[in-house]
């Protein structure tokens, strides 16, 4: 067999395992790699074509699994190759030949299995950042099915509520203050995500009847002024303050999550599930992690102590650093026109963080990630969450900013807060034909568009409403 001849079967084989081992005689053994190949290819396609969100779930809990099985399936690759390479014959070949084709061979069965040894290592790098992120296990999604019908992750629940919380801890401040607060309500059934919004500046928070807080302020959340001026008892102080303030919990302490997961829960009248805290300037090393984000700045957003920064108007790609400064900066501005930005950013970053974006950069995504969440969600509920966040990538996601003119922070109408926060899950619970949700037919047979609600009377809006507006 001539050098090229070698070579090219060899090469063939790294792609069709078993056309080396037939070329050479191995008839059975060429015959069995390419049954065994052509089952997997089959595998491969029809996990390709069913898989779903169910899927991804699932393989959370298989991770480890996933990246050991990853690097035996290179290193079986990399044999393969070797072994093909050996059957061929190279020793019949002048000594130059045998030189270059063992070498060229050899630099095959490397390449081999690099791109199985990448896929281990980001595997693992997911599994070692859920291990980092996530709370421990908890028995809820891991209870034995009853009468061989599977286990509801959702206890009955039709709407998971989880917390999303901006902070700004950094080393030179101490404790943690919340200045970015969304609860988002998911359907469980269909996606549909509620995402309302309470300003950092609310005041006389009232907190849930019969928890410490309440005992310690009956009448809402009250403190003398700071020695500046300032106050400490807005609605982003509560984490702070239960967290500085063990002896109202009978000694417990970092209780500050819990106190404000009950607090927002009782200001819009649900049951808040769980929290995920992300520290602002983790969320810039995230966004640089997938290259940006593209925003329409409205008009020039100024920052710095000294207003030295700039993030100039236009439609651009922001990095982290100008994307933040963007979201926080109050700079010849005010806490509700922030507000409004900080969800223009959720919803770019929403929007762009496809999942060939997620993949190509995951590794770089994993490590920005470990420094930006803190949060009490358990890991073995994420093979149900993951589904549901893919559910949530395609349908509505409406939102509500408690801002003037809708609500005064200094007087709150907690009464109203309540009727609108659950006015927009309902409304995003039903799930009308998108014909009927459209129009409304006449007798006639024609159809009507249906008005349009004004702003002033529904204040539910998507997501994207107000952003990328020049």
């Amino acid at each position: 067999m001539s050098t090229g001849a070698v070579l090219g079967w060899t090469l063939l084989s790294a792609f069709v395992p078993g056309a080396g081992h037939l070329r050479a005689g191995w008839r059975k053994t060429g015959l069995a790699l390419l049954g065994c190949y052509a089952a997997g290819l089959l595998a491969l396609l029809f996990v390709a074509l069913t898989a779903d969100g169910d899927l991804f779930g699932t393989a959370v809990n298989w991770l480890r699994t996933i990246a050991i099985g990853s690097l035996v399936l290179g290193l079986a690759w990399f044999a393969l190759v070797v072994h093909t390479f050996i059957v061929l014959s190279p020793g019949r070949l002048p000594p130059n030949a045998q030189i270059i084709t063992g070498t060229l061979a050899g630099l095959l069965a490397v390449a081999v299995i690099t791109p199985f040894a990448y896929a281990a290592q980001t595997v693992w790098t997911i599994h070692s950042t859920i291990g980092n992120i996530f709370a421990p296990d908890t028995p809820l999604a891991d209870r034995p099915q009853q009468q061989g019908r599977p286990v509801d992750p959702w206890a009955g629940r039709d709407r998971v509520n989880i917390l999303l919380l901006g902070g700004d801890a950094d080393t030179h401040r101490t404790g943690v203050r919340t200045d970015s607060m969304n609860l988002a309500s998911i359907d469980v059934a269909s996606g549909n995500t509620v995402l309302m919004s309470l300003p950092r500046n609310l005041e006389n928070v009232r907190f849930r009847p019969g928890t410490p807080m309440a005992e310690r302020f009956p009448n809402g959340f009250r403190l003398p002024p700071d020695p500046g001026g300032g106050r400490s008892d807005l609605l982003n102080s509560v984490w702070e303050y239960a967290d500085a303030h063990p002896e109202i919990f009978g000694g417990r302490t970092h209780q500050g999550a819990k106190v404000l997961m009950e607090t927002i829960g009782h200001t819009l009248g649900v049951k808040v599930d769980w929290y995920a805290l992300v520290n602002m300037w983790g969320f810039a090393k995230l966004i640089d992690a997938i290259g940006g984000v593209t925003i329409s700045v409205e008009k020039d957003i100024v920052f710095g102590k000294y207003n030295e920064g700039l993030v100039k108007a236009g439609t651009r790609k922001l990095n982290g650093g100008d994307a933040m400064w963007y979201a926080r900066s109050r700079t010849f501005s005010d806490d509700y026109t922030r507000m409004r930005r900080q969800r223009c950013v959720i919803a770019a970053l929403l929007d762009q963080a496809d999942p060939a974006t997620v993949l190509t950069r995951f590794n770089k995504i994993a490590l920005a990630t470990k420094e930006l969440i803190r949060t009490d969600i358990p890991r073995n509920m994420l093979s149900h969450l993951v589904p549901l966040a893919l559910k949530v990538k395609n349908a509505k996601v409406s939102s509500i900013q408690f801002v003037p003119p809708l609500i005064s922070t200094g007087y709150p109408d907690w009464d109203k807060i309540r009727q609108i926060s659950t006015k927009a899950i309902r409304e995003s619970a039903e799930r009308r034909p998108a014909a009927a949700a459209s129009a409304t037919a006449t007798p006639s047979g024609t159809s009507t568009p249906k008005p349009r609600k004004t702003a002033s009377l529904d204040p539910t809006k998507s997501l994207g409403d107000g952003c990328g507006v020049l």
